[in-house]
Order: C-alpha cells, then sequence, then structure tokens
C-alpha cells in the first residue's frame, strides 16, 4: 500500500478531479501523508490560467521533484496541455491524464477496501464535477486542449455520486465542469436543469447545491427551464456564473465565445423574471489584443448595467499555442490601466450589493474556517457572510444558522447570529 501526497491548484474542477483520485487510492487501501518527504508517490495536480501560474507551477513540480524519495506525478491543465514544459525545466515526473493517475499509483495490485472508505470531502464541501470539457473553442484557452470535448456521465451517474457525498456528510454540493450549461450534449440532451431538479428532489439530507461555471451560450437554450428549477428548488443557492468576457460583440466574435452580448442579458433577464434575488458571478478578460476604447467601454457598461455581484477581471495574457498567442497585444500599461479600471467599477457595484444587505436577517449556511474563531458562511442567495466569534458561541461547520448582517466590507458581510 502506498503512502501518498496530493497538491491541488487551480478552479473546483481540479479539486473535484483530485478527490476523485484520493477516492479511488483510498479504495485500493492507500493513505494520505502529512508531507513529500514522508510520501512514495506525490501528486501535483495543476492549473494554466495565466503564465504567471505556469511559472509557479514548474517551481512548485522542481520542489516536490527534489522533496519526494519516491515518484512524483504531475496532472492537471498544465501537464497535459504543456507536459514538455516539465521535461524542459529538468523535472523527473510521470505526466498523466487526471484519471490515469490512480491506475498508476495502484500499479495493477489487487485494491484492499477497508471499511472506512468514505467520498473525499473538502471539509462539509462535496465537489462533484458533472462532466469534464467543453463545446467552446475560444481563440485565448489552453485549458481546451487538456480537457477536449464535453463528456458527460449520465444524469443516474451523478445523481448517486451526490447521493453519497451527501450521506459522507456533505452539507453543500458544488457541481463543477469545464462548462455546466452543456452538461449532456455529447449525448444530445440539454440536461442540466434535469439533473439538479432530481438532485434536489430524490435526496434526503439537509443541503445546498451550488452550480459552477456555465458559459452563456450552453444556458441561453436552457435559461427558462434552468430559472424554473431555481425557483422551484429550495436547496439550490440562487447563484449563477455565467462568464461574458468582454461587453463588446466584436472582441467576443475575436475571442470565438460563441455567444452575444444581447444572448448574455437575456439569460441575466430571465432570472431576474423567475428570481427574486439572486447573485449573477461573470468573468471580463481586460486588454484583449482587437479590444479597442469603445470596447473597453462597451464592457464597463455592460457591467453598469447587468451589476453581477461577483466578478473576477482578468488581463489577457498569451498562452503558448492558442490562436491568439499570435495576435499582436496591447502594452502592459494600457491592460493594467483598463483592469484597474474595470476593478474600481467591479467595487462599487458589489459594495453596494453588500451594503444594501445591512440590517438584514438572512438564512447562512456555515462551510468555510475564517479568521481567528470566525466562520465563513453563504444565505441562499450565495452571499458571503463572515461571523467574529462563532467557534466561540459554540457553532460548527455544516450549522445553519439565522445572522443579522451588521456591517460589510465590500466583498462579504459581517453578521451577528440571532
Amino acid at each position: 500500500m502506498a503512502r501518498y501526497h496530493i497538491e491541488t491548484y487551480g478552479c473546483t474542477s481540479n479539486r473535484g478531479e483530485s478527490a476523485a483520485i484520493e477516492r479511488a487510492l483510498r479504495a485500493g487501501g492507500h493513505h494520505p501523508v502529512d508531507g513529500p518527504d514522508a510520501a512514495d508517490v506525490a501528486i501535483l495536480n495543476t492549473c494554466t490560467v495565466v503564465e504567471k501560474t505556469e511559472r509557479n507551477m514548474l517551481r512548485r513540480a522542481q520542489e516536490l521533484d527534489e522533496e519526494t524519495p519516491a515518484d512524483l506525478v504531475v496532472t492537471g491543465c498544465m501537464a497535459l496541455a504543456q507536459g514538455d514544459a516539465f521535461r524542459e525545466a529538468g523535472v523527473d515526473a510521470e505526466i498523466l491524464h487526471w484519471d490515469e493517475v490512480p491506475e498508476y499509483v495502484l500499479n495493477g495490485e489487487c485494491p484492499t477496501v477497508t471499511p472506512d472508505v468514505e467520498p473525499v470531502l473538502d471539509g462539509v464541501v462535496g465537489i462533484l464535477p458533472i462532466a469534464r470539457g467543453c463545446m467552446s473553442d475560444c481563440s485565448y484557452c489552453i485549458t481546451k486542449q487538456a480537457t477536449g470535448k464535453i463528456d458527460s456521465p449520465s444524469v443516474e451517474d451523478n445523481v448517486e455520486k451526490a447521493r453519497a457525498l451527501v450521506h459522507a456528510g456533505a452539507k453543500e454540493l458544488r457541481i463543477t465542469g469545464q462548462d455546466t450549461g452543456v452538461y449532456g450534449w455529447d449525448r444530445g440532451e440539454r440536461e442540466l436543469h434535469v439533473l439538479l431538479e432530481r438532485i434536489c428532489e430524490e435526496i434526503d439530507g439537509e443541503f445546498r447545491v451550488r452550480v459552477g461555471m456555465a458559459n452563456p451560450k450552453g444556458v441561453h437554450g436552457i435559461r427558462e427551464d434552468l430559472a424554473a428549477v431555481f425557483a422551484e428548488q429550495e436547496k439550490l443557492y440562487n447563484f449563477l456564473h455565467v462568464p461574458v468576457q468582454s461587453g463588446s460583440d466584436d472582441v467576443l466574435g475575436d475571442m470565438r465565445r460563441q455567444h452575444t452580448v444581447d444572448e448574455y442579458v437575456e439569460v441575466v433577464e430571465t432570472f431576474d423574471d423567475y428570481l427574486e434575488e439572486w447573485t449573477l458571478s461573470t468573468d471580463f478578460v481586460v486588454g484583449f489584443p482587437t479590444e479597442t476604447d469603445h470596447d473597453h467601454a462597451q464592457s464597463l457598461a455592460l457591467l453598469r448595467e447587468t451589476r453581477p455581484e461577483k466578478v473576477n477581471v482578468t488581463r489577457f495574457s498569451k498562452r503558448p499555442s492558442t490562436d491568439a498567442a499570435d495576435m499582436t497585444g496591447l502594452g502592459g500599461t494600457l491592460k493594467k490601466e483598463r483592469s484597474s479600471e474595470m476593478t474600481d467599477v467591479k467595487m462599487d457595484v458589489v459594495g453596494a450589493a453588500y451594503e444594501e444587505m445591512v440590517g438584514e436577517t438572512r438564512s447562512v449556511l456555515f462551510v468555510e474556517d475564517g479568521t481567528e474563531d470566525s466562520l465563513v458562511g453563504y444565505d441562499r442567495a450565495y452571499r458571503q457572510v463572515a461571523v467574529p466569534g462563532a467557534q466561540t458561541r459554540g457553532l460548527e461547520l455544516g450549522d445553519v444558522v439565522d445572522v443579522e448582517v451588521t456591517g460589510q466590507n465590500t466583498v462579504y458581510a459581517l453578521g451577528e447570529p440571532l
């Protein structure tokens, strides 16, 4: 039986894949250890979103190569899209797809299943990757080279995985994937709303469900059905992450994003019609090579119009082997200025949303440890609420508590339990 050490970087989808690796290893009788120096195998699950991340991944792989007395396995997006980079950096590692990792570590051994084998949780959060890959072909994205086209397990398979996580103690299920909105397209179906409804209706227990990133094009075709499920199912957080990336149709075309600004707005308007309160999350890429001053102004206008309460602002970074890498880029100073301007607008929008919560009472599910003895949780609209002194009062992760919002710190609220 092997002793393993695993490190995961990047999105919740990566964390879900690491959880699947751990489930397979534990089912085979293997067990985790505290650090790479005590492990028979170290596993590095990598991210490759921007160039800085890529440098960090290479540096960490080199460190693990030195610290681990036995094998090093590198998996994840950077390993699959840029595996040669690790070899060129002198890293002695096996470069594997994530679902090949358990077989490599198990080395053909018969599983030695122990009675205490359970799904791997992140505290009280269960991460459920419902599919891998996407249907997009964005000109700037290197992740697609690692993940490929959408590959969707059946609704029944995912419901059973969700049930196992809940029975293992998950109080929050995070539905993840490269693009959850196209779940089922490879089988000729549009099934995200079907899956969510069945998870909420068929699984017993007290838990909430958060839906991960769904590109506007996939959501647009099922927006009425999807919004109706959100309105009907109390277990669903009223939250949707729909990355628009630009407020300019010209830039979206150069990005090959497949959706238009109007389609994104129609998704938002549909959820506004069905839900009294919900949280819109979105992403913007600033400084794409073809982005003009007018395009940037359109993005700022869209941000102000749709008022998303969670916003990721990323400066464009050329990724190797992508079509956008061959475009003549904008200067770093200009990208920095546009990023700063958009971040200022973002903070105004987000801060106003949390300021409106002050004085209200919210039902909050605690899922994360905060600083000192605080706990962090989320209300039904997936707005973050931190409660100082919660642990001193005897509250624990997984508790659902009525909280009076007493203040805000721009990107989260502060509260007192009632």
